[in-house]
């Protein structure tokens, strides 16, 4: 493999982490070099690097993190200010089944319902093996974040889920902003350089491979051209949700809506892989979030909801099940007076949820000591509103909504005052198509084949959600997707551009042996000559490996059968494995960042292969 500078750009800015700044930070021990070549129409600066990840939302920051740990180079392009993007404005929760958190709370939720719910919720559109790999993978990226410092000891409900399974920090805190401070301190600690202010402008694909980028960073004003050489592209750019003019060539009945998103999510990514052939799915798919705060635009999160809020209209009635999937939830207030809505909650709703702090905070809500103050307050008629409760205390009691099947989210009866209440309306919020990919995060093209050294993950892809995203899986595709690429961006780029996929285990041959780790050299002869087998239980189901001892010496060992995950595995075989040969003993070896259960399984399962060998 090529040596690579990886080189420090950008000054920091001086903002704080907690306000989603960001700065481009420089790598200890590495020299900043540009070469600058000059043409007759501008001055372009030269940089090089194994791998180049578009965009610093909660994808992107986990790609780079990835690819770094894999052993990668890696530079990050920003077109923003500031690090976050649409994940910075995520509240309700992250999507995972069979988390220790949920068997803590004793929820008995698998990957097989997350699946199913998903599916439902996307009406079957979605793409299953993306959806299965999400599903499957969703646990191990909640066990990794909480490796790397994150709080998701909170489950709590979102829509269209079977059981509580989006996972928050305690006391419900939104998400969103908690994961973007711990992601970008950890690219922060890997001293990975971050770029903002740079807008990727093209992809630049030569001899069937992808080289690189063209961006231009801005300066004070100025523009600066860049052009930056790699193995490998990931594009984590987010949607075109704040691109009025993209989504209503696809929806326009959209055209004059609100939109959550943040400015930046204007869809370029997918016009730089639409540039190179790129195939795109489900590309009209938008989704409408049912409740966006109708002054601010702010998105009022699923989990206020989950929790135990209801929905109102302008009589003081309610009229749907509030934990539906969005698509109906959003149909049903538009079918409203005024198109619009209340979500109405009491004392008991408000201290269940620490996200609603912030909405009291920032003014976005009605208060009154009684319903019919509220319902004065809100101009309705006050004991319409005042028996809407009522009957829904109820409803809670007994556990059954008989007027709209309810069941989720019906924990709390409204006995606590004040009563409040928060007016809107449904807005733009996610769009679910984009970018086809594969299980292995690579592109793929018109013709069906992936484009080489291509990857992408987040919203700017498309397949995973179907017809309609449920509440809390944004989180999980962009975390999951996001580690997936970067692995195997990085695993293209130490291989010399020969990709075979996360998923196919490595194996050894007389072929690749110059490959294999060599051994400490203070290490001694312990083991008999021969071919020994062990195996252990991991996550998910049987590890075997396959111990052969050489002149002593552990020569190679090889994985007979697992059942974990490509991402999770593809460190073990890179790292772990290699570790071990080199110290010819499990003895002292870290576990992998994230595997911690992995890991020890393969210890396990090689210590019994070693235990007959001795």
């Amino acid at each position: 493999m090529k040596i690579k500078k990886l080189l420090s750009l950008v000054a920091c800015l001086g903002l704080s982490v907690s306000l989603l700044a960001g700065c481009a930070n420089a790598p200890s021990g590495t020299q900043t070099e540009i070469k600058t070549e000059t043409t007759e129409s501008s001055e372009e600066n030269i940089l090089e690097t194994d791998v180049i990840v578009i965009g610093a939302g909660g994808g992107g920051l986990s790609a780079a993190i990835e690819a770094h740990d894999a052993g990668a180079n890696v530079i990050i392009v920003e077109k923003m200010p500031f690090v976050g993007g649409n994940t910075a404005r995520a509240t309700g929760g992250i999507n995972a089944a069979g988390t220790a958190f949920q068997k803590e709370a004793g929820i008995e939720d698998t990957v097989e319902v997350h699946f199913a719910d998903t599916m439902k919720g996307g009406e079957e559109l979605n793409d299953p093996e993306l959806v299965k790999f999400m599903t499957e993978n969703a646990a191990p990226a909640i066990a990794w974040l909480t490796d790397l410092g994150a709080d998701l000891s909170d489950v709590g409900s979102l829509g269209g889920a079977s059981f509580k399974r989006a996972h928050r920090p305690t006391g419900g805190a939104p998400v969103g902003d908690h994961l973007v401070n711990v992601l970008f301190q950890n690219t922060t600690s890997r001293n990975i350089t971050t770029m903002l202010n740079t807008e990727a402008t093209e992809v630049i694909y030569e001899n069937d491979n992808v080289t690189g980028i063209k961006a231009i960073e801005t300066v004070n004003g100025e523009k600066v051209n860049y052009t930056i050489k790699a193995d490998a592209v990931i594009i984590a750019s987010g949607g075109f949700g704040n691109n009025p003019e993209l989504y209503t060539q696809y929806q326009p009945q959209l055209d004059g809506f609100i939109s959550t998103n943040q400015p930046g999510a204007t869809g370029d990514g997918i016009i730089l892989a639409e540039a190179l052939g790129a195939d795109l799915t489900d590309i009209e798919q938008i989704q409408i979030h049912p409740t966006v705060h109708t002054e601010t635009a702010a998105l009022i999160t699923e989990a206020v909801r989950g929790n135990g809020a209801i929905l109102v209209n302008a009589k003081g009635e309610r009229f749907t099940d509030e934990m539906s999937t969005r698509d109906k939830v959003s149909a049903a207030i538009l079918e409203q007076e005024g198109g619009s809505a209340y979500l109405v909650f009491d004392q008991t709703v408000r201290e269940s949820l620490k996200a609603i702090e912030k909405y009291v905070a920032q003014g976005l809500t009605v208060e009154g000591e009684t319903p019919e103050a509220l319902a004065s307050a809100l101009n309705m008629d006050g004991t319409t509103l005042k028996t809407t409760i009522d009957t829904w205390n109820k409803a809670v009691e007994s556990g059954t909504d008989s007027a709209f099947n309810r069941s989720a989210g019906m924990e709390i009866p409204f006995t606590k005052a004040p009563y409040y209440a928060i007016p809107m309306a449904p807005g733009v919020h996610h769009t679910m198509g984009g970018i086809k990919i594969n299980t292995d995060a690579q592109v793929i093209n018109k013709e069906g084949n992936p484009i080489n050294g291509l990857f992408a993950a987040g919203e700017v892809t498309g397949g995973v959600h179907g017809a309609e995203r449920l509440g809390g899986n944004a989180l999980a595709d962009i975390i999951v997707f996001g580690r997936e690429a970067g692995t195997n961006a990085a695993a293209l780029a130490k291989s010399d551009n020969n990709f075979i996929g996360a998923a196919t285990t490595s194996t050894s041959t007389e072929t690749d042996k110059a490959d294999q780790p060599k051994i400490n050299e203070e290490a001694k002869p312990q083991y008999k000559d021969g071919t020994y087998q062990g195996e252990a239980t991991g996550n998910n189901g049987k590890i075997s490996v396959e111990v052969t001892v050489k002149d002593g010496f552990i020569d190679t060992i090889e994985v007979l059968e697992h059942h974990e995950t490509s991402t999770i595995f593809m460190s073990i075989q890179n790292d772990l494995i290699p570790s071990i040969i080199y110290s010819q003993s499990t003895e002292g070896i870290d576990a992998v960042t994230g595997a911690s259960n992995s890991s020890s399984a393969v210890f396990e399962a090689v210590n019994m292969a070693l235990s007959t060998a001795q």
